[in-house]
Formats: structure tokens, sequence, C-alpha cells
């Protein structure tokens, strides 16, 4: 039991589970605002055109009272959270990859080796010499 109890308190302290747990969060605040901005004001709005409240809208069938109105603003909430989460993940996209570049223009060249192995006396010599200074021999470049 304390290893499965090791096990659960390693999986939950781990960054990406407590990251999720804040979107998760953020994300139930952020429905709050969404939906305050469809039943508040898209509805209202879409009852100008049609001279009524959507959420209300409902037909009866055999006395069982359905509220299509309400799922239609369900929809609306749906479809604006996405468009907003497509948003959100366009811009997180964006500033990623301007970060990888300018990590890739901020990497400096990998520098030269100052020195080489000279491959007839073995000793090591300037990179840039054409002959050995030890063995005097002439180096292939």
């Amino acid at each position: 039991m304390k290893k499965f109890l090791k096990e659960f308190e390693k999986f939950i302290l781990r960054g990406n589970v407590v990251d999720m747990a804040v979107g998760v969060i953020i994300g139930a605040a952020f429905q709050g605002i969404v939906n305050s901005l469809v039943n508040d004001v898209i509805s209202p709005l879409l009852g100008l055109v049609a001279n009524t409240d959507l959420s209300y809208l409902a037909f009866t069938i055999r006395g069982v009272e359905i509220r299509y109105g309400a799922f239609v603003t369900a929809v609306i909430n749906f479809l604006i959270m996405a468009f907003v989460i497509f948003l959100l993940v366009k811009l997180l996209n964006k500033l990623a990859e301007l970060g990888l570049r300018k990590k890739e223009q901020e990497k400096p060249e990998p520098q030269k080796p100052a020195t080489k192995i000279c491959p007839y006396c073995k000793s090591e010599i300037p990179a840039e010499a054409v002959r050995c200074g030890h063995c005097t021999s002439k180096l292939e470049e």
C-alpha cells in the first residue's frame, strides 16, 4: 500500500498534472464568462431578430416539453468556447514558433578545433598548419 501511495504522490506532483488542474479551473471560470456572453448578450440579440428569447423556445409532444431553444443556446456556447480555444492555441503555437526561431538565431556557430593531429608523427599541431612543425611532413587539406 505504501508503494501505491508513493506512486500516486509522484504522479500527482508532476508538473503536467498540476498544470492540467490549473487549466481545468481556469476553463471552468472561462465557461461562466462564455455562458454569460451567450445568455446575456447573444441570445437577446438573436431574440431581437426572432422576437423571442432562444433559451425559452420549446414545443410539447404528449405533455412532454422539448426545450430546443436551450439546446441551441448550448450549441452557441460550445461554438464560442471552441473558437476561443482555437484562437488561444493558435496564439500559443505562434509564440512557441517565434521562441524557437529566436533560439536558433542565437545559437553560436560551432567552433572549429584549434588543433589537429599530424597523420604521420601523431603530434598535435595548429589546425591551419599545412606542414607539421615536428616531422616537417606536408599535410593534405
